[in-house]
């Protein structure tokens, strides 16, 4: 892995003279020269306009990709206040008419493959179809505008047709992945008092078929005010008829398509509720309207995903996680999404490479986690398939380190936009992210993203350059969420983000604004290590450790213990075959003292069998810092918001016999 060395910063892509003017972003700026007389010679002045004169940016995306309305908007924004200002109040629209905007017989809806269906093709005309029928029968039994809808389904073909036909009803929309545990899922149902459930009957990962009956009825019996349950079937198991009492076969929904009625909704109707991970207490509802949505989504997949019609647009998600609302969001854009349903590793790590040519994926999104362990396991993508039409690559979920870029470059393809995204469920968008028209550079995100006030603040609220500091957002965004469920004062809102800046929201992480406009993320700020007063990003530890063929895995700690004694343990799950022994230690520690800093040599080392993570395959770093910290483990981590709660057994047992 040493062949993928690379300095933090250096320039590993530039793009062509031809690949800026053909840019989406590009035809937007002259369209601004046009249209509105104003003219910007870059991205970092075009930039600077969209977060200064944040009201004239917006409304010229309203006109730019001409928003279809019902009703006008008479004002672009209330006022600049966060939480509580109002976008396009007065306009009335639909988010899935906007979809249906793109509709064309010259080229599939939507791509679809699990682990035992080949690639499949879903037409424009099938699509409409099943959201017809789904919407009529969903207005049968009730189902109108501001009605909860939720879904636990698997990443296929109906769930995208469930969710439009919720929206034309101007019905609010809620997911679940079948993996999720059932006491995760009523936490998330549960508060928002659904009418209708959407379940799946089994589901399919790593080759095995999970039967859903017993969850589907434990979600009957703790969701009072459910009305009806429909069963989808599992597309890669036939389980035969319904095993749950009183469900109705999604079959029985479709066959009876009439001309889509979109219900018109205020620009700020709810449209979905999505739930941030929920490791220390129950998830936040977070509440996103149709317009702030949709107006996003244009911004984000034309500008920074530089998503053209036609082009095959795939990322890796479950129904659990945001990007599957970013993903299916792409049809607007006239991109053609891939749904993938399965486990991405099974049989082996070269399965969604393989789906990428077969579909020619144009641009294959995927986690920071899923290009390092390609990585490691030496894959070489661009030459074990033809991935010619890919143009670009994104990654998020985590910082992707700089020999993570120099692998995609080396391995899969050398004349690509990497884009590393930073950005959250919270907003359902990148505030750091890519940008056509810049260069790549090593372990860094391109920019900040337009209509994106994005800073580095220190603890005074002044904005800092070349420097951490909190990444701060201190301009309204209109898919900033529009409240929490059962959050009636506003209480939990403001706790949540604007604690620490009362004016200004606080993310969380920290980060550094390059000189050149792009940004380093370092980790989340409440997981700071903090030595001698030296603060340190827990992704300066895991670049490192990344690169090691004897570490699989790692988690860098840093915590007052009972006694006040700051402690910075390193936990590391060793590769297989490999022990964890002195000597082994003593090259970590010289790893990395020689790659970063004598500070950045732990106190100790100790070998686990596992990383904890949230569903979404995030390490879980502050709840476990709380329970070495002596927080009750009840207190301290939600283990149904977890992907392996079997993991923290390791962490209770060494607080409680601490080896120091």
């Amino acid at each position: 892995m040493s062949s993928y060395a690379v300095e933090q910063g250096e320039v590993l892509w530039r793009p062509s003279q031809e690949a800026k003017e053909q840019a989406n972003l590009r035809q937007y700026m002259q369209w601004l020269r046009g249209q509105r007389g104003l003219n910007f010679k870059d991205y970092a002045s075009l930039w600077e306009w969209s977060v200064s004169e944040i009201e004239a940016f917006w409304e010229s995306l309203w006109q730019y990709f001409a928003i279809k309305h019902s009703q006008p908007y008479h004002t672009v924004l209330s006022q600049r206040q966060m939480p509580g200002g109002r976008w396009f109040e007065g306009a009335r629209l639909n988010y899935a008419e906007q979809v249906f905007k793109a509709m064309t017989p010259e080229r599939p809806a939507l791509l679809f493959q699990s682990e035992n269906t080949p690639l499949m093709e879903v037409s424009w005309q099938e699509l409409y179809d099943s959201v017809a029928s789904v919407a009529v029968w969903l207005k049968e039994v009730g189902v109108g505008p501001g009605d909860r809808v939720v879904a636990y389904l698997p990443n296929i073909p109906e769930t995208v047709a469930a969710f439009l036909a919720c929206a034309s009803l101007g019905a609010v929309w809620s997911s679940c992945s079948p993996d999720f545990a059932g006491r995760s899922v009523i936490d998330r149902f549960s508060q928002i008092e659904p009418k209708l459930l959407i379940a799946t009957d089994a589901y399919v990962y790593g080759g095995k078929v999970f039967e859903t009956s017993a969850a589907v009825s434990e979600l009957q019996a703790n969701l009072p005010s459910l009305e009806q349950v429909v069963l989808v079937p599992c597309h890669d198991a036939d389980l035969g008829p319904i095993q749950v009492e009183d469900a109705v076969a999604w079959a029985d929904l479709l066959g009876n398509p009439q001309p889509l009625a979109f219900e018109q909704v205020s620009f700020n109707h709810p449209m979905w509720v999505v739930y941030s991970s929920g490791t220390t207490g129950k998830p936040k509802g977070l509440v996103h309207s149709q317009g702030g949505i949709m107006l996003e989504f244009f911004k984000f997949h034309s500008f920074h995903l530089d998503l053209h019609p036609g082009d095959v647009f795939f990322w890796f998600s479950t129904t659990g996680w945001v990007m599957w609302n970013i993903v299916q969001g792409s049809l607007m854009t006239g991109a053609v999404p891939v749904l993938f349903d399965g486990n991405p590793a099974a049989p082996d790590m070269n399965t969604l490479w393989q789906m990428a040519e077969e579909a020619g994926v144009n641009y294959f999104g995927t986690s920071a986690a899923f290009i390092t362990a390609c990585l490691q396991q030496g894959l070489t993508p661009g030459k074990s398939f033809d991935l010619s039409s890919l143009k670009a690559l994104g990654s998020t979920g985590s910082p992707l380190p700089p020999e993570g870029f120099k692998w995609v470059y080396e391995e899969v393809a050398p004349d690509i936009v990497l884009g590393s995204t930073s950005g959250g469920t919270d907003v359902c968008t990148g505030f750091l992210g890519a940008c056509p028209l810049l260069p790549v550079r090593a372990g860094e995100l391109q920019c900040r993203c337009l209509g994106v006030k994005a800073e580095a603040w220190d603890e005074t609220g002044q904005p800092l350059t070349n420097e951490v500091g909190e990444l701060v957002i201190s301009k309204p965004m209109p898919s900033m969420p529009l409240y929490l469920w059962n959050d009636p004062d506003g209480e939990r809102y403001q706790e949540s983000y604007f604690n620490l800046y009362p004016d200004a929201w606080c993310h969380g992480d920290w980060i550094k604004v390059m000189p050149q406009g792009g940004c380093v993320v370092l980790g989340r700020s409440d997981s700071t290590l903090n030595r001698g007063g030296v603060r340190m990003g827990s992704s300066d530890f895991y670049r490192v450790l990344d690169t090691m063929d004897e570490v699989a895995d790692s988690l860098i700690l840093g915590y007052s213990d009972q006694e006040g004694k700051y402690r910075m343990p390193l936990f590391v799950v060793p590769a297989e075959g490999v022990e964890m022994d002195a000597t082994l230690k003593k090259k970590i520690n010289a790893t990395l003292r020689s790659a970063l800093s004598p500070r950045h040599v732990p106190d100790d080392i100790f070998a686990i069998k596992q990383v904890p993570l949230t569903l979404n395959g995030k390490k879980m770093e502050v709840p476990i810092i709380r329970i070495l910290s002596g927080v009750p483990p009840e207190k301290a981590v939600n283990l149904d918001s977890m992907s392996n709660p079997e993991s923290v057994e390791y962490f209770l047992q060494f607080c409680q016999a601490p080896p120091w």
